[in-house]
């Protein structure tokens, strides 16, 4: 009977409830429950099995480029990172306000660390996010507007609670980049949330955009309210260990 009921389980698709009844009849353990213990046990597994899985999912969709954890990021006094406000940001509630954070500092200062940090956070707490590098992004968009997939490629990116565009201001916008990107802007603001990382200060972001009127309608919904961490120091690359891997980028 067990045989066939784990076999069942397993067709099912009961992933959690599988391998939590095999462990607990490989220990003879079925004896310590009472029928509504183990009833209670082998839906935990499985509601644990399934969270958990749902996790991974998002995070491989998400595309981070680090695996990143805020507990990891480091609070050097140089860098001008509160850690009250990462911890504040870092239960995502500022999400469910659809509301922006703006992260900007030099080359090698952690921005991307950081922007990716919170992204998994959000991960962790069932929100869809999606991670790109925004000059990745546009050229991207540019070959969908050539073979006819852009409508599904704007979808994808409107579908997301957290969109998190990185190297944000690397290049000017030239035309298509700039449509794009005031649709994707307008088609979020007020319902979902984004983080921009950038080498430049907020300030500077109007003359890369370029064309005033859209960079106007741009800045104002991006920045109108945003959360700000300005990195301060110099590049974490040179403070590097030897044996420091990506850690010298949190």
């Amino acid at each position: 009977m067990n045989t066939s009921t784990l076999d069942k389980m397993r067709k099912l698709k009961f992933f959690g409830m599988y391998h939590a009844f095999q462990s607990t009849l490989e220990t003879g353990k079925t004896n310590d429950y009472t029928a509504d213990e183990l009833l209670a046990h082998l839906v935990e597994a499985e509601w644990d099995d399934r969270h958990n899985r749902r996790i991974e999912r998002q995070i491989y969709y998400a595309k981070f480029r680090y695996k990143a954890s805020v507990e990891d990021v480091h609070y050097h006094a140089d860098r001008s990172i509160d850690r009250n406000q990462i911890m504040r940001l870092a239960d995502c509630t500022f999400i469910d306000r659809n509301e922006n954070l703006l992260i900007t500092g030099s080359t090698g200062i952690g921005k991307s660390y950081i922007a990716s940090a919170i992204g998994y956070q959000a991960c962790t707490q069932a929100y869809r996010v999606y991670y790109a590098s925004t000059p990745k992004l546009f050229a991207k968009l540019k070959m969908a507007k050539a073979d006819g997939s852009y409508v599904k490629e704007i979808g994808k990116i409107e579908r997301q609670q957290l969109l998190i565009l990185d190297d944000f201001g690397i290049q000017p916008f030239d035309a298509q980049s700039r449509a794009a990107l005031m649709e994707i802007i307008e088609d979020r603001h007020g319902k979902t949330s984004l983080i921009i990382t950038s080498q430049l200060p907020v300030s500077k972001w109007h003359e890369v955009i370029g064309e005033k009127t859209i960079a106007d309608a741009i800045l104002d919904r991006i920045v109108h309210s945003a959360h700000r961490i300005e990195l301060k120091g110099e590049s974490m690359r040179k403070k590097r260990k030897p044996d420091d891997k990506d850690a010298s980028y949190q």
